[in-house]
């Protein structure tokens, strides 16, 4: 859920944060080519926090406002979903 009262990628797990951030907060995943796929409505703090929990792959933001962990490669993947 983005907006601006919520706490930086590097703040602790709350109670709150819980139902509203990556990856608690996922409405559905699915694994297409490769790739995770999370549907929800997710941000740059979900992004750094998805670098974090897969070091090495590549997470993007798609346009449906999900988020997509691509496997490990050079340069920044192309997200499925545009």
């Amino acid at each position: 859920m983005p907006g601006p009262d919520l706490p930086p990628a590097a703040a602790p797990m709350t109670a709150q944060a819980l139902l509203s951030r990556w990856p608690t907060a996922a409405q559905k995943v699915e694994l297409l080519h490769g790739v995770l796929v999370f549907a929800g409505d997710f941000d740059e703090r979900d992004l750094e926090t998805a670098r974090r929990t897969y070091p090495g792959r590549r997470p993007v933001l798609n346009a449906d406002g999900g988020l997509e962990v691509h496997p490990a490669g050079a340069g920044d993947p192309a997200p499925l979903l545009t």
